[in-house]
């Protein structure tokens, strides 16, 4: 026994101030610390939240704070998992702008053009709430205006039938290439490829006497690149689309990604025929004209839809179920909006559109600012007014309800609203 009644042990068996640590202990020390920290990482590994995850409870609060989110409202944690993982990477791009956008109205955009029909069970609910329709219904398209019943004896579709003056009409139809993802989910290199393949009918537009006009680029170094002064004034015609990098909506999407890349707009001589590129969807394809009769510009677009469909090497996505394909539920089916300018000032006073948007919901209407969806009224109270539904219906009826909608008698016109308030 040493002094102070322990026992005697060697140094290099005693520890801390005492002595030093025997080689034996030190090893066992060392295998305890790697054995603890391993099982630490693995816990915060665990811990670590998956961005499903995330994504089903972002979408749980949203369908409390914001219930008109589509997206979120059926975004659900039973259908999530029903998916496997690659359907649920690709359903999470689907859905991340109504995700991180809880205003969204829809909040979900297509990827690529089976989306709607791989996911199914999840757009049929979407699409049935926002169009007013029954799951489950099949769209057909049909350009015979000969099955709408209701019509003028003439099937003149004139604004001047109901003493109004002559508008700003616009109709137009989205259309996606189908050997390309849609937009939100295209690469640089996608996007300046279709847009070097559409050129190739633009020179036969250009060529033919109906058309002719020219291709405006924002590709940089691309033949027809245009400047920036050029392009500020197509915009303010109407004639060019917005910068979409400035739209959240859309830059959540991917849709906005890599612009302006791959971004254009064929413009006709008479400057009535449009086609954008690159925009929401690869093609928005439109027909444009102040007047008082809706058939020559219905008339017009089809001709040219004809004419574009049958170019060899242009094949547009569809869906067995639910029509043509388009970046937006909003214009599945048809891909069609038929819209006109009105000057509603009283609905519009102090520059929001919300009391317009709630009277023409009702009318089965929607009110837009003047350069499109997300785009400002004008300062004299001029909206963009079309129909809302463009699923489960045909094209015929959309010119009827166009016409019917936005010149009917007063018991049902927007504008006739506007001078009530």
């Amino acid at each position: 026994m040493a002094d102070g009644g322990e026992e005697w042990k060697p140094s290099n068996e005693l520890l801390g101030a005492k002595g030093t640590i025997s080689s034996k202990v030190a090893q066992q020390s060392q295998a305890f610390d790697f054995v603890a920290k391993s099982e630490i990482r693995k816990q915060e590994k665990n811990a670590v939240e998956k961005p499903g995850e995330r994504a089903v409870q972002r979408a749980a609060e949203i369908r409390q704070t914001h219930p008109s989110n589509l997206c979120a409202k059926y975004f659900t944690k039973e259908y999530f998992d029903s998916l496997d993982e690659q359907q649920q990477k690709r359903f999470l791009k689907i859905t991340a702008s109504g995700i991180n956008n809880p205003d969204s109205t829809m909040g979900c955009y297509a990827m690529n053009p089976t989306d709607y029909d791989n996911f199914k069970p999840f757009f049929e609910k979407v699409l049935a709430e926002y169009h007013g329709t029954e799951v489950g219904q099949k769209h057909t398209n049909n350009w015979d205006f000969k099955t709408v019943e209701g019509l003028p004896e003439d099937g003149q579709l004139s604004m001047l039938a109901f003493k109004m003056p002559p508008a700003s009409m616009r109709v137009r139809v989205g259309r996606n290439l189908a050997d390309f993802p849609l937009p939100g989910a295209m690469f640089k290199q996608h996007r300046v490829r279709m847009e070097k393949k559409m050129c190739k009918a633009f020179e036969k537009l250009i060529s033919m006497p109906a058309y002719g006009g020219k291709y405006y680029s924002l590709t940089p170094d691309h033949p027809n690149k245009i400047s920036d002064e050029t392009y500020v004034e197509l915009v303010k015609e109407h004639i060019m689309f917005k910068d979409m990098s400035a739209d959240s909506y859309l830059v959540d999407a991917g849709i906005a990604n890599d612009w302006p890349y791959g971004r254009g707009c064929y413009c006709s001589e008479d400057r009535e025929f449009i086609i954008w590129v690159g925009e929401e969807d690869h093609l928005r394809i439109m027909a444009m004209k102040k007047g008082h009769l809706l058939n020559g510009i219905f008339d017009r677009l089809k001709n040219a839809l004809d004419l574009i469909s049958n170019m060899d090497g242009l094949t547009f996505a569809m869906s067995p179920d639910f029509g043509v394909v388009t970046s937006c539920p909003t214009n599945l089916g048809t891909g069609m909006r038929a819209s006109v300018h009105m000057q509603l000032p009283k609905l519009t006073a102090g520059g929001s559109d919300l009391k317009a948007k709630k009277i023409a919901k009702p009318l089965g209407l929607s009110v837009r600012g003047m350069g499109g969806e997300h785009t400002a009224i004008g300062a004299d109270g001029t909206c963009d007014i079309s129909p809302r539904c463009d699923v489960i219906s045909n094209r015929s009826h959309e010119r009827y309800c166009s016409w019917h909608h936005c010149y009917a008698d007063d018991s049902d016109t927007v504008l006739h609203c506007a001078r009530v308030f």
